[in-house]
């Protein structure tokens, strides 16, 4: 099957030369679909997801509550994940490879990725760094500072792209998402396909089906996972929603809605002062 074929039609020729220039300094490329509420539960059945074989992951962002980093394309985020430990990151989307600085390309820690799913793609540039085991959940208690999630490097890569003087002291957290993470292998596929289902207090949920691919082997991947998907009856043309998306917007309009803490001091003591005066 030729490359085109597997470029969806919304592509223009402009689109599919920009898509190929950022695969081509990228370090590997995921293809991704969401599947609508509505046909979750026939898509778990038909490719035999079993929730007790996935992985558990909590993971938590970190932004104001107007989402002033995102409005900048930087995402901060960490994770606990079970059987691993924790996690943090920094990412900047979109970015262009090539004209990043070579010292962030050559850090172990840095990584450029392609994220394609129908009719559209993003690439990424994500610095990681590895936690130990208790460390979000006392960030998040309030037990550990926030910045002390991220490596030296982290915070640099955080300060050299947030304008506006944010810190981390002014991130709130949003959050948790529960994620089930379940990896398999299906014959008929013939390479890892990788399922994620998070879980939103609301009862929401957001089903992606993944497969990563090397550079030089993106369009044959797309070709395969298209086939095999289509073969299992799971509808390729849904509207696309991104779990990094829905779960800031959902987490932003809940902070935003909330009093804060000092707010409701004031009220408390209003109400208490205004109680004396009446007596």
């Amino acid at each position: 099957m030729s490359a085109a074929t597997t470029v969806p039609p919304t592509f223009s020729g402009e689109e599919l030369t920009q898509l190929l220039a950022l695969i081509k300094d990228s370090d590997s490329v995921e293809l991704k679909l969401t599947v609508p509420e509505s046909d979750q539960r026939s898509a778990v059945a038909r490719l035999g997801l079993d929730p007790l074989e996935a992985q558990i992951r909590q993971v938590f962002f970190f932004d104001t509550p107007d989402l002033a980093l995102d409005k900048q394309g930087v995402v901060v985020r960490a994770r606990r994940i079970q059987g691993k430990g924790d996690d943090s990151a920094v990412k900047l989307r979109p970015v262009v490879p090539a004209e990043l600085p070579d010292d962030l390309r050559r850090s172990a820690a840095f990584r450029v990725e392609v994220d394609a799913l129908p009719g559209g793609y993003v690439c990424s540039g994500a610095l990681k760094g590895a936690l130990r085991p208790t460390d979000v959940a006392r960030a998040v208690a309030g037990e550990l500072p926030l910045r002390k999630l991220f490596s030296k490097e982290q915070r640099a890569f955080f300060a050299a792209h947030v304008q506006d003087g944010i810190g981390f002291d002014d991130l709130a957290i949003l959050g948790p998402i529960f994620v089930l993470k379940l990896k398999l292998m299906p014959a008929k596929l013939g390479r890892r396909l990788v399922a994620e289902m998070w879980l939103y207090p609301d009862g929401s949920r957001v089903l992606e089906l993944s497969a990563r691919a090397m550079i030089g082997e993106a369009f044959q991947v797309a070709a395969e996972l298209r086939s095999f998907l289509t073969a299992n009856g799971i509808d390729l043309s849904g509207e696309q929603e991104t779990k990094t998306r829905k779960a800031l917007t959902y987490f932003s309009k809940l902070k935003r809605k909330a009093p804060s803490a000092r707010a409701s001091a004031r009220s408390a003591e209003a109400g208490a002062e205004l109680g004396e005066a009446t007596r």
